[in-house]
């Protein structure tokens, strides 16, 4: 099933959403820290306001918000999903974020639509490389269908989406395509931007403690297709 071209997602409705939600905005707010806000806002270089939440704290929140739910249905992560979007400050993005690790395999592969629109909206990487892992990468692994998508978003204009299709093997050592890992890798070696340059080292170091000689054998070939930032980020579990 390929999905890339698919428009928009809906919210749809969804009781639990709605509960979810209500509990959610009350509690994370009578937890703001402003004086913790600003600091934390400037860290992820202004790309949200934040409500001044550190993580063990809001995690701990969260529990609570969560207290007594039921587990969703596929309707209610993409509601969840979407309406925590809408608001503003990081937080909420993170209980997004946090919520559909946590229930990815509720999600089919008609999830993938929700999926790129949060890596495509207010996009950073404390969002995008938990959803790249975690969220894709678990659709993927249940459809293989999804192959597709990524072949088309790793030569995406959006850098995020490439870094996406970079990572989505992230965490599936001896089931990871290697010939899909290093096509990818090569198609985007020349890339401008930072963010794909560490995600191409990144994915290809993680490999590595999987199969540190095919890693090896790969940049023995193509090492010189790559930025040295790539490079070292990507033999540090080979020994080299």
């Amino acid at each position: 099933m390929t999905v890339t071209g698919a428009a928009p997602p809906d919210v749809p409705p969804s009781a639990l959403a709605d509960t979810v939600l209500e509990r959610l905005t009350a509690t994370y707010a009578a937890a703001a820290d402003p004086g913790r806000a600003v600091p934390m806002r400037a860290y992820m270089k202004d790309v949200a306001p934040f409500l001044g939440i550190p993580t063990p704290d809001r995690r701990a929140l969260s529990r609570t918000v969560l207290a007594g739910t039921h587990r969703p249905t596929e309707a209610d992560c993409t509601a969840i999903a979407l309406r925590c979007w809408r608001l503003p400050e990081r937080e909420y993005h993170y209980f997004a974020v946090d919520y559909l690790r946590r229930y990815a395999a509720r999600c089919s592969s008609a999830f993938l639509p929700v999926a790129r629109q949060l890596i495509t909206t207010v996009s950073w990487w404390d969002t995008v490389d938990l959803l790249a892992a975690h969220v894709v990468g678990a659709l993927v692994a249940a459809d293989p269908g999804l192959t597709a998508d990524m072949d088309a978003w790793i030569t995406d204009d959006n850098l995020w989406l490439a870094r996406t299709a970079l990572l989505h093997q992230l965490r599936y050592k001896e089931r990871t395509d290697t010939d899909r890992l290093f096509a990818y890798c090569l198609l985007q070696s020349g890339h401008p931007d930072f963010f794909v340059r560490k995600a191409i080292g990144w994915c290809l170091r993680e490999y590595a403690k999987t199969d540190p000689e095919a890693v090896r054998g790969f940049l023995a070939g193509e090492r010189s297709r790559f930025a040295p930032l790539t490079v070292r980020e990507a033999l540090k579990n080979t020994g080299s």
